[in-house]
């Protein structure tokens, strides 16, 4: 049996930044901001209460490798312009490798205590080795610590960004804490290594409960169910499974679930067809990599990753842009997005509108955009454009 508290979650989230054509409501559990996808956080329980000193939140700064140092000065910069009341308590965790393991654990501890003690944190995308030696994931080992199940990714089109695909509205719900990302390798024999993934009853339950929460308050039509049963049989199986007895309790929304790589198939063809998605944490890994290329690629898709305690505001799409570091191309929408949708979640509807707006108002007119958007602006002049926006506005 899942605890009322747990159930709870999904019912106490976000609320609704209205655009007039396309509003995605996640009231009272999620919202979007203006026409795209955006979580915003409203409702606070009594598990759920920020930092809060001096008529101003403290809030965790994590801004990541790779660009995260530089979407994050933009959200600091512009937040800073609309004198936003949040005191930034910034800790820079890096999962570069480098000569001084020690100080890098000792900013992950720093990082964990720092969202406990604050429970909300916004967050940038950090660095996973790929070779042997590596630490493990520090996004992952974060989520886990703090027990932030639920990643929310929200797919949607932004008016005057064209893209291949139209009217695609989708939202991925990825359980974060298990699955194959569970951490539990070794190495049997030389040359044998078996790497285990975990599925249990108790998970499956939480992240199908707050998958069909959501859908409820957004006013969603249909949840899928997304696995690979037909070949792991007992461990998506029991997700599946899972899925389909709780469907039941939600006769008001169509369920259905499909294998995941026709998803994925599925997803580039015809997304249209999907509304409300969840799955174990790899395949959700996936396809949110799969659905952000649909919108407008992982610079413009914000999201969050959610806890009874934590709340992490961070990009829905996982980047860390190692490539364009230090060179003054990054697209801040994702991390401002993320932003105004943590804003949300304190109840400062009118800074996340002020801001919100800009970042949309900016990307419609197409004047000024960075190369992932087909444009030659740099990180510092999209920033610009978005300050000046605000201004007019005002």
């Amino acid at each position: 049996m899942l605890s009322r508290n747990s159930s709870r979650t999904a019912q106490r989230l976000l609320r609704t930044a209205a655009q007039p054509s396309q509003t995605l409501n996640i009231a009272r559990s999620f919202a979007s901001v203006q026409d795209s996808p955006a979580v915003q956080s409203s409702i606070q329980s009594d598990l759920f209460k920020p930092t809060k000193y001096g008529g101003k939140y403290t809030v965790t700064l994590i801004p990541g490798d790779g660009i995260g140092a530089e979407v994050a000065e933009s959200v600091k910069t512009v937040f800073k312009a609309d004198n936003v009341p949040i005191t930034w308590e910034q800790i820079d965790v890096s999962g570069v490798e480098t000569g001084s393991p020690g100080r890098t654990e000792e900013a992950f501890n720093e990082a964990v205590a720092s969202l406990r003690r604050n429970k909300l944190g916004l967050k940038g995308i950090l660095h996973t080795p790929v070779s042997r030696s590596g630490h493990q994931s520090f996004n992952v080992a974060m989520r886990q610590e703090l027990d932030i199940y639920a990643s929310i990714s929200l797919i949607k089109n932004i008016p005057g960004l064209v893209t291949r695909h139209k009217d695609v509205d989708l939202c991925i719900i990825r359980e974060n804490t298990e699955g194959e990302y569970s951490g539990l390798e070794h190495q049997s024999v030389p040359g044998v290594v078996e790497s285990l993934k975990i599925i249990t009853r108790a998970k499956s339950e939480r992240i199908a409960k707050f998958a069909f929460s959501f859908a409820l308050a957004n006013h969603r039509k249909k949840v899928t169910c997304i696995h690979k049963a037909n070949i792991m049989k007992l461990a998506d199986g029991l997700f599946r499974g899972t899925f389909q007895r709780l469907a039941k309790e939600y006769p008001q929304l169509e369920s259905n679930d499909m294998i995941v790589d026709n998803a994925s198939m599925q997803c580039v063809s015809r997304p249209q067809q999907f509304d409300v998605l969840v799955m174990p944490n790899l395949y959700g890994g996936i396809l949110s990599n799969i659905a952000a290329a649909l919108v407008g690629g992982p610079g413009v898709v914000p999201g969050c990753n959610m806890g009874r305690d934590v709340a992490v505001f961070e990009p829905g799409c996982r980047h860390v842009g190692l490539d364009i570091q230090g060179k003054d191309q990054a697209n801040p929408t994702a991390l401002l997005l993320s932003g105004a949708m943590l804003l949300r979640h304190l109840g400062l509807d009118d800074h996340a509108n002020r801001i919100s707006n800009a970042v949309y108002d900016v990307i419609a007119q197409g004047a000024i955009r960075t190369r992932d958007m087909g444009g030659n602006a740099t990180t510092h002049e999209f920033t610009r454009a978005i300050l000046n926006s605000m201004e007019k506005a005002l």
